[in-house]
């Protein structure tokens, strides 16, 4: 189905609440097709809860999710998975599985009675275990992996899918520097390589405002700035978001917004009494 304006994933007006608590209110936003666009803000902001509503895990209140200028809601299980795929948080594998047969299973939207396993799916499998790096954990059980190994075969699940966009809730959690920056280097290459739309949620803001092509701010569960962190990332901008006193210099690599935090009179305080 062919795209308007850039923007095959889209939400409008969403009001989105747990139980009787409102999250976010009266939200619209679009995401830019083939990008990487990151989602960051304070805790219990709303992010997490916007990427569940944008990939049919959270039903909105009010308001609608247009998927492909569809609403989300008329397609299949089967048909949303085909087209988008999410990386929630906190993932759990059924006991005895191996990595191999758990990053199968993403391929699980593309079987059908008269289609079952084939050498697509056996190709799809072994390249989501390849840029994930976890082609030599194939053959060991899901259980015995450290917590950053099993965060890597869970985005390979979601890479075994090929689907054209991406939603990955906080995909760096319990990885290292240097796994971070790897599943980081990955997102960037699928977006601007493959033409991949992803959506990210982070916390870090320095490593945000290196990857992002665009940037969504939150604070409340609304939006307070949106576009390319050159354009929208100030000190004053952090402030508001974070409640923290900054200074934002261009990154010695990249040239993009890097934050400083403030080395405050408080700060100074505690230094001299620790030294004491």
């Amino acid at each position: 189905m062919g795209e308007v304006g850039g923007v095959r994933l889209r939400g409008e007006s969403l009001t989105l609440s747990y139980d009787d608590r409102t999250v976010v209110q009266d939200l619209t936003v679009d995401i830019p097709d083939s990008g990487f666009t990151v989602i960051v803000g304070p805790n219990a902001c709303g992010k997490s809860t916007l990427l569940k509503a944008l990939a049919r895990i959270l039903k909105p209140s009010s308001g609608a999710v247009h998927l492909d200028h569809t609403l989300i809601q008329r397609y299949s299980t089967k048909e949303v998975a085909r087209r988008l795929g999410l990386l929630p948080q906190t993932s759990i594998a059924p006991g005895g599985i191996t990595v191999s047969g758990l990053v199968a299973r993403g391929r699980y939207p593309h079987q059908s009675l008269l289609r079952q396993w084939s050498p697509r799916d056996e190709a799809a499998v072994g390249t989501a275990l390849e840029l994930t790096r976890t082609a030599e954990l194939a053959d060991r059980f899901v259980d015995e992996l450290s917590g950053g190994q099993r965060q890597r075969v869970w985005l390979a699940v979601v890479l075994a899918q090929e689907t054209p966009i991406l939603l990955l809730d906080e995909p760096t959690t319990y990885l290292d520097i240097a796994h971070q920056i790897e599943v980081l280097d990955l997102c960037a290459m699928l977006h601007q390589d493959r033409g991949h739309t992803l959506v990210a949620v982070l916390h870090d803001l320095n490593q945000a405002c290196r990857y992002a092509s665009t940037l969504i701010v939150m604070r409340e569960g609304r939006i307070i700035a949106q576009g390319a962190p050159s354009a929208i990332v100030t000190a004053e901008l952090v402030e508001e978001a974070f409640g923290v006193a900054c200074r934002v210099v261009p990154d010695p690599e990249s040239g993009t917004p890097m934050i400083v935090p403030r080395w405050t009179s408080r700060r100074l305080v505690l230094a001299a009494e620790v030294a004491l």
